[in-house]
């Protein structure tokens, strides 16, 4: 067994778990990404197609989660609609003008606004834009949960 292509799947693994935590790197994508780069090189010898379909619906269902995560955090604090987009846009807004700290301020910047346009009290838009935070955390902590889940999986699948 050679041991290059499993260093390569491993630094692919490590940037991927902290892109999870860091924006700046495309988390999950990565993970797939050192899974598929093992295949090349190996010649697709040891993980079967299903194994990397499956790899990559899990790898679009993580990339789903941060948005329902968020949106999630929006209705359980009983925010509306536009704070959901609010979240959203603040999220996009928030990291590109404010790189990591703008990944929790955007979102709870995004939806507390959004509930002040639309009329809420301001307790009301600020427990919104808290239950974006949640959401936000909270889809964080089962991303990393389905990544470490994932990598277990290519491991065993390889040894």
């Amino acid at each position: 067994m050679s041991f290059f292509p499993l260093i390569i799947a491993i630094l692919f693994f490590i940037a991927g778990l902290a892109g999870t935590v860091l924006p700046v790197l495309p988390g999950v994508p990565l993970i797939w990404a050192g899974m598929f780069l093992y295949g090349l090189l190996t010649g697709f010898a040891r993980l079967s197609w299903s194994f990397y379909l499956v790899q990559g619906l899990i790898t679009v269902f993580v990339l789903l989660l941060d948005y329902l995560a968020a949106v999630w955090g929006v209705k359980k604090y009983g925010g509306s609609r536009s704070a959901g987009w609010g979240a959203v846009l603040g999220g996009i807004i928030g990291l590109a003008l404010l790189g990591p700290v703008g990944v929790i301020a955007g979102p709870f910047l995004g939806a507390a606004l959004a509930e002040l346009a639309s009329g809420k009290e301001p307790a009301q838009a600020l427990r919104t834009g808290f239950g974006t935070v949640v959401g936000f955390l909270g889809g964080t902590l089962l991303k990393l949960g389905i990544e470490i889940v994932m990598i277990v999986w290519f491991f065993l699948a390889v040894f």
